[in-house]
């Protein structure tokens, strides 16, 4: 099949998504992008722009987008000219939590919904994320003062599904590893922003350092645009131990930094899937993780109490283990990285060319 792929937000886990798809899809896709900024104004406006850019719409058999542009909008503009569309959430608005001083703007959360229903097939990046978006749609929906369109939860349910991201590593075998030197190296490769919560995780190592045990970090990951003060103070505040600080925009140097890492840690108040996490994972990192939002469902039932966390006192506490005896965790490393293997594109994309069939059948 030919099949068009509008992706309004093309950075981070979007941008991953979306040339993975392109690359290992049995079916031909035409990619348009729009960068990574303004996540507002792409809601609003990202249609507009796409329909612009198309030559020929009916040459097309199916259309994929993501959940940062209105389709019902796009549809409207186009008619009957449009394919059956799949959406993919890699995120909603009905449960995506407000930065600082921000209030709640009740148009992106309809905008959610309009997009939902004028799919034909919606997909959500795990099971937590599709369960939290319905437990919020009702409570949503009873804000509006009368006729309230409760139809739209089964409308919406009625043609949802899960589909895990894919992820670039090979789904087999033993990835090369970086032996380091020094003190365990964490890694931090989350987005720097405030849903990731990283004054939660500095506060961590703060208390780590407080209790006398050493470590290095590397602070990767994406800035889109404010830089976080927590990052700002953490750079005077660890000094050599930190020894990198910054995006790697290189694949290469970014996976060798993976490879390198002992341990991966998150404190995410927000985290629908954790692609983050699971390349780290994948590449060696032992997890530190909140037992909560995604991470319970993508991390093996086996390695939970192990791994997961319930508040800072017992993250402190396995970090601090982890640390003074890494050498203990080694078995541990090797059958969690196997276990991510499952979420390699070469595993997943078969799911997804067989949605998008289903779909145009």
């Amino acid at each position: 099949m030919k099949i068009l792929f509008l992706e309004p937000f093309f950075g981070g886990s979007h941008r991953d998504f979306a040339e993975g798809l392109v690359a290992h899809s049995r079916h031909e896709i035409d990619l348009i992008t729009l960068p990574s900024r303004f996540w507002k104004w792409r809601m609003r406006g990202a249609s507009l722009y796409f329909i612009k850019q198309i030559q020929n719409l009916h040459a097309y058999d199916a259309l994929i987008t993501t959940d940062l542009m209105s389709l019902a909008d796009f549809k409207a503009l186009t008619g009957s000219a449009c394919p059956p569309a799949l959406v993919y959430f890699h995120e909603n608005q009905l449960t995506y939590p407000l930065a600082p001083g921000e209030t709640m703007d009740y148009q992106f959360g309809f905008t959610d919904i309009t997009t939902c229903l004028t799919a034909d097939r919606v997909l959500f990046n795990s099971r937590f994320h599709l369960d939290a978006f319905f437990s919020a749609l009702p409570n949503f929906l009873n804000m509006m003062p009368e006729f309230r369109p409760r139809w739209v939860v089964e409308a919406i349910r009625s043609k949802s599904g899960v589909c895990y991201p894919g992820c670039r590593f090979p789904e087999t075998g033993d990835l090369s590893r970086s032996a380091g030197t020094g003190p365990p190296l964490i890694i931090w490769n989350h987005r720097w922003e405030f849903d990731k919560n990283p004054e939660g995780f500095f506060n961590i190592l703060d208390m780590v350092l407080e209790r006398g045990l050493e470590f290095r970090l590397a602070l990767l990951g994406e800035n889109f645009q404010t830089l976080p003060k927590a990052f700002i103070s953490a750079r005077d505040r660890y000094g050599d131990r930190i020894v990198r600080y910054g995006y790697v925009k290189s694949r290469n140097e970014y996976q060798q930094w993976l490879s390198r890492g002992d341990i991966v840690i998150s404190t995410a108040t927000q985290e629908n899937f954790g692609i983050s996490v699971v390349e780290a994972i994948r590449y060696g990192c032992i997890p530190l993780l909140p037992n909560r939002l995604a991470y319970p469902e993508v991390l093996p039932e086996a390695y939970h109490d192990g791994f997961l966390y319930g508040d800072d006192s017992e993250a402190v506490d396995k970090l601090c283990r982890m640390i003074a005896d890494p050498r203990s965790f080694e078995p541990a490393k090797e059958g969690l990285s196997n276990h991510m293997g499952r979420f390699s594109w070469e595993r997943m994309i078969g799911y997804y060319d067989e949605e998008l069939e289903t779909m145009v059948r």
